[in-house]
């Protein structure tokens, strides 16, 4: 490299061109800033609104937030003599480049919007999307965060969620519980079923419409299996799956209910040549 080139260039503009990037470099901190209060007072006004649901409140605010950073970065190019004209034949140009790179994030992008309109959840609904079971905290600009039931925190891309199956456990009031009990041959199967619909319905935040439903769903050898399904909210589903085991138990156990003996095939067997070999068998 010619050093006089670079002195000339340091002596003729380098004071310009370090203004200029002390300038950007305020600018940016400044922007980012300003930025991050305009975010805090529009989802602020959204909510005080209370016009719009959390959902919409969120994706909004992310809109603008996106929206003010371009124009962030639009000033520090004015800044630096790149004009807003220059910049976007830039853009054109690179164009078929851009749209290759960026292809999967504006296929999302378009899907977070079509999620926006056609509203299938919104934020605090517990949901099966892309694969991923648990409660949505946030629909994004390009993806929707949900918390699993384990505490996991899962990304799924707007496009794969609105491509995909989605299933809403908060749009109906009430989601079915579904347990199961078997009872002794023994026992009176239609007393048992009376008071298990008494017990059961007295479970906390069991739903009193529908009401729980307690029926023969099979037989077997060691007595008949009974299908134990209370309806609940989904935000209570877990609550109410074990306090109606604890129900079953409690309920079972005062009346006295033998515990169904379980017969394996084996043992049938050797039963059935016991009958066969004992000496008072025909």
């Amino acid at each position: 490299m010619d050093m006089d080139v670079v002195w000339t260039f340091l002596s003729t503009q380098g004071l310009d061109f370090a203004l200029k990037v002390l300038g950007a470099v305020v600018a940016w901190f400044v922007g980012r800033w300003v930025i991050g209060i305009l975010k805090r007072l529009t989802q602020a006004s959204i909510r005080r609104g209370r016009r719009l649901d959390e959902t919409l409140a969120v994706y909004i605010t992310a809109v603008v937030g996106v929206a003010l950073n371009v124009l962030l970065v639009l000033v520090i190019l004015d800044i630096f003599g790149v004009r807003t004209t220059s910049f976007a034949a830039l853009l054109a140009g690179a164009g078929l480049a851009i749209g290759t790179a960026w292809g999967g994030l504006l296929t999302h992008f378009a899907a977070g919007v079509f999620l926006q309109v056609l509203r299938p959840f919104k934020v605090g609904d517990h949901v099966i999307i892309g694969g991923v079971n648990g409660k949505v905290t946030e629909l994004g600009l390009f993806g929707t965060t949900v918390v699993t039931g384990d505490g996991v925190t899962a990304l799924v891309g707007n496009n794969k969620v609105l491509s995909d199956t989605i299933q809403n456990f908060s749009t109906l009031p009430a989601r079915r519980v579904d347990t199961t009990v078997k009872v002794d041959n023994s026992v009176n199967v239609h007393e048992a079923i009376d008071k298990l619909r008494e017990a059961v319905a007295k479970v906390a935040n069991v739903a009193r419409e529908p009401k729980p439903e307690i029926e023969i769903l099979q037989f077997t050898p060691e007595g008949p299996l009974l299908a134990v399904r209370p309806f609940t909210h989904t935000d209570n589903y877990w609550q109410v799956y074990f306090d109606t085991h604890k129900a079953i138990v409690d309920t079972f156990s005062a009346a006295g209910y033998p515990v169904p003996e379980v017969r394996t095939a084996q043992r049938s067997i050797q039963e059935a040549v016991s009958k066969v070999t004992s000496p008072g068998s025909a």
